[in-house]
C-alpha cells in the first residue's frame, strides 16, 4: 500500500514521504479498513512536530478517517467485512494511522457510518465530535441549559453547537469575523458574538440573563475573563485545548467565591465510559441526520505536508485527504 510516513519528528515538508509498505494485517479484535479519507487534526501535526524521541520505526500519521472494512482478525464477525465506518483514535499508541490506503484497528473503534453520511464527513466525525460530546456533558445533561461555545467556527466548536441542539440546549457562540459568523448559524447556533466586539460580554448576557451553564473552552487564557463575566454561579468551564503562548495565570480567589468548577479533558484519555457514550450519542446524532460537515478543504495523499501545514497554519474547517 501507499502510505504517508514519517521517520523523525519534525517540519512537515521534512519528515512527511510517501512510501509503499507492506499492507497491513488485521490482529485479533480488529479490523482492516480500506481507507477512502483521512482527517488531519491539529493533534496529527503537534504529534509529528513534538520533540519526543521516536519510539517505533515509522508512524502513520492521522487520527481520524473513513472507509470500508475489508477484512476482520479473530474474534470478529465475518458480517463486518463491507461496512461503511468512521474511525477515531487510529494512530493513538499505533503505527497505522488513516493516511494510507489501508489501516487496522481495533473493532471498536471503526464505528458504521451510515450510507447517507459521505466518507469526507465520516472522516471529520472523531476528535471533533468525541471531544464536543464529552466537554459537553461532563457535568451532566445540557438540554434546556445555556451553554457558550468558544469558537463557533472551529472544528470542535462546529460539533458542539450541532450536538448542544440535537440535546436541546440553547446554544450562544463566539466567533472573530462576519465570515465565520454565518458558519456558526449553519451550524444552528441560537446566538452569535464577535468577541472582538466591545460590548461582547453585554451581547451575552443579554441572551442569557441568569448567566450561561456552561462554557466549552478553545482558549482559556484569552477568554477566562469573558467566560467569568457570563458564567452563573457555581457554572462549569470545561478547557480543551493548551494555547502556544502558555499556561494561563488563574484567579483562585474569583473561581473559589463562585464556586466555578473548571475542567481540564484530552480527549485520548477519556474513560472506556466517555468514549461509549460519545460514540452512542454522536451516532445517534448522525443518524438523525443532526450533524453535517465542516468547510472541507482537500489534499492528495502526495500532498500530505501541504495537508498538515494547513492545519498547523489554523484553516478554518475540516482538512481531508482523499487516500480512495
Amino acid at each position: 500500500m501507499k502510505a504517508a510516513v514519517y521517520r523523525q519528528r519534525g517540519a512537515a515538508q521534512d519528515v512527511l514521504t510517501v512510501e509503499d509498505l507492506p499492507d497491513p494485517v488485521a490482529g485479533p479484535g480488529e479490523v482492516r479498513v480500506r481507507v477512502h479519507a483521512s482527517g488531519v487534526n491539529p493533534t496529527d501535526w503537534k504529534s509529528r512536530s513534538g520533540d519526543a524521541p521516536m519510539t517505533v520505526e515509522f508512524q502513520i500519521p492521522n487520527q481520524d478517517g473513513a472507509g470500508v472494512i475489508d477484512a476482520v482478525g479473530e474474534g470478529v464477525d465475518e458480517s463486518r467485512i463491507g461496512e461503511r465506518v468512521w474511525l477515531f483514535h487510529a494512530a493513538w499508541n499505533r503505527v497505522n494511522g488513516t493516511a494510507g490506503e489501508y489501516t487496522v484497528i481495533p473493532s471498536s473503534q471503526a464505528v458504521l457510518l451510515p450510507v447517507e453520511i459521505t466518507f469526507n464527513q465520516g472522516a471529520g466525525l472523531a476528535i471533533p465530535y468525541i471531544t464536543a460530546y464529552g466537554c459537553l456533558y461532563l457535568d451532566g445533561p445540557i438540554a434546556g441549559r445555556s451553554i457558550l461555545i468558544a469558537g463557533g467556527a472551529g472544528a470542535v466548536g462546529h460539533a458542539a453547537i450541532e450536538l448542544a441542539k440535537f440535546a436541546g440546549a440553547h446554544v450562544i457562540t463566539t466567533v472573530s469575523s462576519p465570515e465565520k459568523a454565518d458558519l456558526a448559524r449553519a451550524a444552528g447556533a441560537d446566538v452569535v458574538v464577535n468577541y472582538r466586539d466591545a460590548d461582547a460580554i453585554d451581547q451575552i448576557k443579554s441572551a442569557a440573563p441568569n448567566g450561561v451553564d456552561r462554557v466549552v473552552e478553545v482558549a482559556l487564557g484569552a477568554n477566562l475573563e469573558l467566560d467569568l463575566a457570563v458564567l452563573r454561579p457555581a457554572g462549569s468551564i470545561i478547557t480543551y485545548a493548551a494555547e502556544p503562548t502558555g499556561d494561563p495565570q488563574l484567579p483562585v480567589r474569583r473561581l473559589m467565591t463562585e464556586n466555578v468548577t473548571l475542567h481540564f479533558i484530552l480527549v485520548y484519555n477519556f474513560t472506556q465510559e466517555q468514549i461509549d457514550s460519545a460514540v452512542t450519542g454522536v451516532s445517534a446524532a448522525l443518524a438523525a441526520g443532526a450533524l453535517t460537515a465542516s468547510p472541507e478543504t482537500h489534499f492528495t495523499l502526495d500532498q500530505i505536508a501541504e495537508a498538515h501545514q494547513a492545519v498547523e497554519g489554523g484553516i478554518t474547517g475540516k482538512v481531508i485527504v482523499d487516500i480512495a
